[in-house]
């Protein structure tokens, strides 16, 4: 009885801790995640505004924002379009699925690159080239994109909160992106078992054909994740 009394408490304070970082600390809050990718996301987009008007600014690599300038210069944006929009969408995926959303994959070059040769192929030349607006396209983009993260983690795995489930991280799409394998598959089994199966054979796989296991966790946990939603 006392050991039961005992656990209640715990539950209790922990309840309580969390609604006093929610409601309290910038940094536990739910809207902090939001907040700080939109603010992200209008930075980068404004650089890259910059770099469309005078050539310098953009957040990226060299090779990556070659591919928008051979789209500025020659008038086909589409490799940049496809290649950024693609990073941004497993980026968006890989932030609901392990609650690290990629800084370089999701907003320098999805958001930097792919969004923006987007909206110059359809000829939204205003949305880039003018310095406002651009700040304005940049910060709306990073609050659908961190409200989408945020209602995915809340309406599948039920965790909301900023720092137990979405977080920003430098470089987790590159070398340091191999270390996320493990989490992935760990977040997958919160979520039910044969997501988490679905997740461990899809990096089994990858990681037998020699290709990053994030990936193929996170093919896995979608594949097992549809024929095995999980109920609310």
């Amino acid at each position: 009885m006392a050991d039961k009394q005992t656990t209640a408490n715990d539950v209790s304070a922990d309840e309580e801790l969390k609604a006093v970082a929610n409601d309290h600390d910038f940094w536990h809050a739910d809207w902090g995640f939001v907040v700080i990718v939109a603010l992200m996301s209008a930075g980068v987009f404004a650089g890259t505004s910059m770099y469309y008007n005078y050539g310098v600014g953009a957040f990226n690599e060299v090779a990556i924002v070659a591919m928008l300038k051979a789209g500025m210069t020659g008038g086909s944006y589409g490799a940049a379009a496809a290649f950024g929009a693609s990073f941004l969408f497993a980026r968006i995926l890989e932030g609901s699925l392990v609650g690290i959303l990629d800084l370089g994959g999701s907003i320098l070059t999805g958001v930097g690159i792919g969004i923006p040769a987007i909206l110059l192929s359809v000829g939204a030349k205003s949305l880039v080239s003018n310095f406002g607006l651009a700040l304005l396209t940049g910060g709306i983009l990073g609050l659908i994109i961190g409200v989408i993260i945020y209602l995915v983690r809340k309406f599948t795995i039920n965790q909301s909160n900023a720092t137990f489930g979405a977080d920003v991280m430098m470089g987790a799409g590159n070398q340091t992106g191999r270390f996320l394998g493990p989490l992935i598959i760990l977040s997958a089994v919160t979520a039910s078992i044969p997501i988490g199966i679905g997740s461990t054979v899809g990096a089994a796989l990858f990681y037998a054909w020699k290709k990053p296991i994030p990936g193929g966790a996170i093919i896995g946990a979608m594949v097992m994740g549809f024929f095995f939603p999980v109920k609310l």
